[in-house]
């Protein structure tokens, strides 16, 4: 056996916690993690928020970010001991021997220097090559990574690459020192499946070639089942099990693992449309601006009581915008919305309060949606107060009333959003919109941002609200997987036009428009070899045309 690269005993990991109203506390973030990594291979850290994936992997660097200390245990890289190592040992590694791959490159990269500029910086800084020369492997790693106009790719600034030519990008940014270890920390997470796929292919591409150890952080197991020879579950800061890909997905062992893999098999039954729908939208077009060209066109959907229509595309194909147009923050430019058989106003200031009351939105970001000086009961109390002049005990009780509905019950009328989990937080979100009574709520990417556990339970407890409560709901995402788990009707959309329509059992059903079928067949799925033969299919297909 070749020594390792990377060796890992008992290590240990604090912070201190400050709650409020409570005095500072340590708190164990990492408790008695060991692991190995050899030359060349890839281990995967797979778990929910908080597991202690991120915090292990830059432990790989002897770094623990807001105040964290790697407290306890060893850390040996490339036969010697970083934990306790000196300030100028660490400068010296970091950047060289291990570099780092951040889940948002559009925040890594900075806006006002060209991405030739970044993507070298760190293997000049250290000396490792002249400036032509670490120009020339910038420019073999963008054709390694499949980047449009290699030789003159980083001549542009980070707001002229799409999002997955930016991941692509600060890949590049950390192979180009040729380092011995790379952390990919969630790199592909906050893309679209069809440029998660691509973006996934050039990281496996570029490890292949290069022959780089490399740790990929994740809480998706089908996409590091792809990447990965051996796999580490965490939880709450500990090692669940450890083993290689095929033995983690065929056989795990801990009850945790394996709901890990059955997670997303909600089984909903397609509901048939009523006689009359609740939204009918007809022939929208929509533009930012007076001049310019439309981001909506001609679009025309219809939604029905107590059902869910799900909005599904890419970024940019103008999901998001539709709700936008639904909820008044931006006018159709032609084009008409009936809601409960009367015609919507289009801008919001002309809206009702009746009309205000009866359409909510649920946010994909619980973090920002929530005022953090604000508790929980005050958040959820507004809209009682706003629609329904709800005081005292009278709202009280309401509260609570809707905590229960949300299933966090007793304890959290009193908490402010930092006291809550990403979970708990998106479920006051949707307790405060259905404090409303709202007959339709339109959720946006409500569930992208959570882990697949967390997400399942979101998923659940939507289906469970709409049966008891007979709300509809106007669900965007680009997550094929959440479509099938909550969607009555699907609308596939695809630069700002409606690709393919109808009820999910038609929509998901053959023949497929190729757009459609792109997206389908780039959903990860828990089989070893899938993103070999997805590529494959993609090759053969290019290949026939």
């Amino acid at each position: 056996m070749p020594d390792p690269l990377l060796t890992i005993n008992n290590l240990r990991i604090e912070a201190t916690i400050y709650a409020p109203g409570e005095k500072p506390r340590d708190a164990m973030i990492v408790d008695d993690v060991s692991l190995t990594l050899e030359k060349g291979k890839v281990l995967g850290l797979i778990g929910e928020s908080g597991a202690g994936k991120s915090t292990i992997g830059l432990s790989a660097l002897a770094y623990g970010r807001g105040g964290i200390r790697l407290t306890g245990g060893t850390i040996t890289l490339n036969g010697r001991e970083i934990r306790l190592a000196d300030a100028a040992t660490l400068r010296s590694l970091r950047g060289r021997e291990v570099t780092y791959v951040a889940q948002s490159a559009a925040a890594a990269f900075n806006p006002a220097k060209k991405l030739m500029e970044q993507v070298t910086e760190a293997t000049l800084h250290h000396g490792l090559v002249s400036k032509s020369e670490a120009e020339a492997r910038a420019v073999e790693l963008f054709r390694t990574l499949s980047l449009p106009d290699p030789e003159t790719f980083g001549d542009r600034y980070p707001h002229q690459v799409s999002g997955g030519q930016l991941q692509r990008a600060m890949t590049a940014m950390a192979l180009c020192p040729h380092p011995d270890l790379v952390i990919f920390d969630e790199p592909t997470t906050a893309l679209d499946v069809t440029t998660q796929i691509d973006v996934l292919a050039a990281i496996k591409s570029a490890i292949t070639r290069t022959g780089v150890a490399a740790m990929y952080i994740t809480h998706d197991l089908a996409v590091v089942a792809q990447v990965s020879d051996d796999i580490m579950v965490l939880r709450n800061g500990q090692m669940v099990e450890c083993g290689s890909v095929q033995r983690i997905i065929e056989d795990p062992r801990e009850e945790y693992t394996q709901a890990l893999i059955s997670v997303r098999r909600i089984d909903h039954k397609e509901k048939k449309p009523t006689d009359t729908p609740l939204m009918t939208v007809e022939n929208i077009s929509a533009r930012y601006g007076a001049m310019g060209v439309d981001v909506l066109s001609d679009v025309s959907v219809e939604l029905y009581p107590g059902q869910t229509l799900a909005l599904v595309g890419e970024s940019g194909s103008g999901k998001s915008t539709m709700a936008r147009v639904i909820t008044g923050l931006l006018p159709p430019r032609v084009g008409q919305i009936t809601f409960d058989g009367k015609p919507l106003p289009g801008a919001l200031k002309d809206r009702s309060r009746e009309e205000l009351r009866q359409l909510q939105m649920i946010y994909q970001m619980a973090d920002v949606a929530m005022n953090p000086r604000q508790t929980v009961a005050t958040i959820i109390g507004r809209p009682l107060e706003f629609y329904f002049g709800l005081r005292g005990r009278e709202r009280d009780k309401r509260v609570q009333e809707l905590l229960d509905a949300i299933e966090l019950g007793e304890g959290f009328a009193d908490r402010y959003p930092a006291e809550l989990s990403g979970g708990q937080k998106q479920r006051v979100c949707i307790a405060r919109a259905l404090a409303a009574k709202p007959k339709m709520i339109i959720c946006d990417e409500v569930t992208s941002a959570l882990d697949p556990l967390v997400a399942d339970g979101i998923l659940k407890l939507l289906l469970n609200l709409q049966a008891r409560e007979g709300v509809a709901y106007l669900f965007i995402t680009h997550d094929i997987a959440t479509v099938r788990a909550i969607a009555d009707s699907i609308a596939v959309m695809y630069q700002g036009k409606v690709q393919r329509y109808g009820v999910k059992s038609t929509v998901l059903a053959p023949p497929f428009d190729d757009y459609t079928d792109l997206l389908l067949s780039s959903v990860p799925e828990m089989e070893l070899g899938w993103l070999e033969r997805v590529l494959e299919h993609r090759k053969m297909e290019s290949a026939g045309n």
